[in-house]
């Protein structure tokens, strides 16, 4: 039978509250949160001396690249990576090999998570044009929902036909999640530099794929959602002008939510003299103006949830000109990092990375007994050490394509300890358990 263990001496943080207390996990949950808990013979103990105790980071949008695109990632390779950066459960998106936009497939990629994920998990469905059969088929209690390219997407994930739209923003029983760039305005803007004879480089990513790109798609989906009363999550949204589109406040009874990611609230277009490529996403890092707007909407809950879009290439694919090179980051190891970071210089609050990191996305999501530190739900936990800190370099990661837009950077903390579901897989330095992790179930 194996040990409850009691983690001794932590600063709990949890829905607003920091309070220094010990917690007992038997099996995969837990059990007690206390003072002063006494401990047996039959417990594991671990004194955490003090150290920042958080519910796992719940990351609600990651490409990790299983099925078909495998020398890019694998499911097994980059929850490895998510849990050494304390998330511990992720939701996949469906633009593999072959695409997700069957139930049948939906469903293969939960029994390859099975046997082989160390976070729990979940995946979305892949709109197209002509699977709304597919759609109106998702089960709300067990797949977390169905993700929309409205623009700029390639092979079949790409939905534009406006009344295709309208049946799957009117059909669709679970959330929606959307991808937001208006590609029309992205080839009218890139047609400008070919008629003038210019060859782009990746100076010029954020004028390409720029604001109005992605507040013309945004607020369609917005009017969508307000037409049909759909449930819509707008991922990575990454402009000032975007954030009008949404209420602030608490995420409770709001039908329409917004996400940033890490790299949006990180990195500005100052940056791409330095990193180049390697920060190449879609949609494309901005103005310092933007991130900082950003920063202040998570803040203001203008922002419900922070995420990380992580979308590892090999370091090869990202050498190629700015044209050809793929657009992604590899981010989950350092996500929750850079944002204690923003708590470290007084940008963030401890409880807003927390509520925005966990507890939102377990609302938003209604997922079962998860993205809380609260007695007899799942044990999902990172230890984060803020007397330490992180080294962060190419050859020091867990990620398949082993490097980090983060290179040479050393966050001011550390992460000393991960547990998923009851069972600590990192130690600080090393993954330390076979894989653990539970489908996410959702309370809908």
């Amino acid at each position: 039978m194996t040990k409850a263990t009691l983690l001794k001496n932590a600063l709990v943080i949890n829905q607003g509250n920091c309070i220094e207390a010990d917690l007992l996990i038997k099996g995969d949950k837990i059990n007690k949160i206390a003072g002063g808990i006494s401990a047996n013979n039959n417990y594991r103990i671990i004194d955490l001396q003090g150290k920042t105790l958080l519910p796992g980071m719940i990351d609600d949008q990651v490409h990790f690249r299983e099925p078909g695109l495998t020398h890019k990632g694998t499911i097994a390779s980059e929850s490895r990576a998510a849990v050494a950066g304390g998330i511990s459960s992720f939701m996949e998106m469906p633009n593999v090999d072959p695409s997700t936009t069957s139930i049948a497939a939906l469903e293969s990629k939960f029994e390859l998570a099975k046997h082989n994920s160390f976070g729990n998990y979940s995946f979305y469905l892949g709109a197209t044009e002509d699977n709304l059969d597919e759609i109106k088929a998702l089960d709300p209690k067990s797949h977390c929902g169905l993700k929309v390219f409205m623009g700029a997407s390639t092979g079949d994930l790409l939905v534009e036909d406006s009344a295709k739209l309208e049946a799957i923003f009117r059909e669709c029983p679970s959330l929606i999640v959307t991808h937001c760039e208006d590609g029309k305005t992205i080839a009218k803007n890139l047609r400008a530099y070919q008629e003038i004879g210019l060859k782009p480089s990746i100076l010029d990513h954020p004028k390409i794929r720029d604001t109005e790109a992605c507040y013309r798609s945004s607020s369609l989906a917005v009017a969508l959602a307000k037409k049909h009363q759909s449930q819509l999550h707008v991922l990575h949204i990454s402009s000032e002008k975007e954030l009008e589109l949404f209420d602030s406040g608490p995420i409770d009874n709001k039908h329409i939510t917004a996400e940033a990611c890490v790299h949006h609230l990180w990195f500005s277009e100052d940056d791409y003299p330095r990193r180049g490529n390697l920060i190449k996403c879609n949609p494309a890092i901005k103005k310092a103006s933007d991130r900082s707007a950003l920063l202040n909407a998570v803040r203001n809950g203008t922002i419900d949830i922070i995420a990380t879009d992580h979308a590892p290439h090999t370091w090869r694919e990202k050498q190629q000109p700015y044209l050809a090179a793929p657009a992604g980051l590899p981010l989950v190891q350092h996500a929750l990092l850079s944002l204690l970071d923003h708590v470290n210089n007084g940008i963030l609050s401890l409880f807003d990375v927390v509520e925005k990191t966990a507890h939102n996305p377990a609302r938003r999501y209604q997922i079962d007994r998860r993205g809380f530190i609260k007695e007899g739900y799942f044990a999902d936990l990172v230890a984060v050490d803020f007397e330490n800190n992180t080294i962060t370099r190419h050859d020091n990661n867990y990620y398949h394509c082993q490097w980090t837009p983060f290179q040479g950077h050393r966050f001011s903390s550390k992460i000393s300890s991960t547990w998923v579901n009851g069972q600590q897989v990192f130690d600080g330095n090393k993954i330390i358990s076979d894989p653990c992790a539970q489908r996410l179930a959702f309370n809908k």
